[in-house]
């Protein structure tokens, strides 16, 4: 499922009010997201999209096209999220977008926290997981990996997270500067 237009329109306004020139996004999907994200972004930044699939990526550059979008601000990777982002340079990203594999989702963080610069912003989609994560009866696999992925952003003394309450939850954190941060 395409982000919906309250965490879309949640993405733009992050990426715009960082001015942001270089975004990553874990879990390119149709584009819908990448669209959103790209928006907001200065006019010469450039969204690094990955997927595992290649077909997504087929109709995101689509998307991205018919959305008006140069091919220059865009960078399609193919491939499992955790074997492309270690490849990618630390602290040069702005915003950190994740909406991939949810059991992945504590690894994405441990890695967006090496990609961003200090002052970035790492954001994950489907924080409240259909209004699952509440309910501590729920014990699946993507449930309980988000849930968790709240406890350990709650935890760490390097970031300011917030739960914005749109679509179906988008958990956003800054990264402070830390001389122990990751």
């Amino acid at each position: 499922m395409p982000i919906g237009s309250g965490g879309g329109a949640a993405l733009r306004f992050l990426t715009s009010v960082l001015e942001a020139r270089a975004v990553v996004e874990i879990g390119t999907g149709t584009g819908v997201s990448g669209l959103w994200l790209l928006r907001g972004m200065r006019s010469d930044g450039v969204l690094t999209t990955v997927d595992i699939e290649a077909e997504h990526q087929r109709l995101a550059r689509q998307t991205f096209t018919e959305g008006g979008i140069a091919s220059q601000r865009v960078r399609t990777i193919a491939g499992a999220a955790l074997d492309v982002l270690p490849r990618l340079t630390d602290g040069h990203y702005d915003v950190v977008f994740c909406d991939g594999d949810k059991a992945e989702y504590s690894a994405y963080l441990h890695e967006a926290l090496r990609l961003l610069r200090p002052g970035g912003v790492v954001a994950f989609d489907n924080a409240l997981w259909h209004d699952r994560v509440a309910d501590p009866a729920q014990r699946d696999e993507n449930t309980v990996a988000i849930r968790e992925l709240g406890r350990q952003v709650a935890d760490r003394d390097d970031l300011v997270p917030v739960l914005l309450p749109v679509g179906d939850g988008l958990l956003v954190a800054k990264k402070e500067w830390s001389p122990e941060a990751d």
